[in-house]
């Protein structure tokens, strides 16, 4: 049975058995609270414990690396949307040590794609680039939400390089 199949059967008894009841919260993040962090999945149960975040406090906001590559792509979206309808007034970048988009090779990454019958160069890939420094990597993305001409005044944004391991926070100089 396919990994795909055993969550939808999971599901089901889940949701016969009213195992969602104490989720239910609403549409509202209950601490005003926004955070972009990263996709990967050590990062699933570990950001949430670590940060006390219960479920429907914050919104939280996954893609490769923690990255904000672009003023008009979907993280701003979904930013700009949850300060002006959700009531959002903090932003956390949270970026983490051993991350996969650190030092993503575009050659390597175009070779695995061509061993599954995908032609691409890395030229056409750049969108996809990595980062070299974590801290950089979250000061950039802390940039384009500071420097975002939608953006209103008194939002609270910082960055934060979280420990994959143990959860430890360290504050990042934007």
């Amino acid at each position: 049975m396919s990994v795909i199949n055993e969550i939808v059967n999971f599901n089901k008894e889940f949701v016969a058995a009213e195992k969602y009841v104490p989720y239910i919260s609403t549409v509202i993040p209950d601490k005003k609270l926004a955070i972009v962090t990263c996709m990967d999945a050590r990062l699933v149960e570990l950001l949430p414990a670590a940060l006390n975040i219960r479920n429907g406090e914050a919104k939280v906001i996954k893609n490769a690396g923690a990255m904000i590559t672009h003023p008009d792509g979907s993280v701003m979206r979904s930013l700009l949307v949850a300060i002006y309808v959700l009531g959002v007034r903090e932003v956390m970048v949270i970026g983490h040590t051993e991350c996969g988009m650190k030092g993503l090779d575009l050659a390597v990454l175009t070779e695995k794609m061509g061993a599954m019958g995908v032609t691409a160069n890395a030229a056409e890939l750049e969108w996809m680039r990595g980062f070299e420094d974590d801290n950089e990597a979250v000061r950039a993305s802390v940039g384009v939400i500071k420097t975002h001409p939608l953006l209103p005044e008194g939002i609270n944004i910082r960055g934060f390089i979280m420990d994959a391991k143990t959860g430890a926070l360290s504050e990042v100089s934007c």
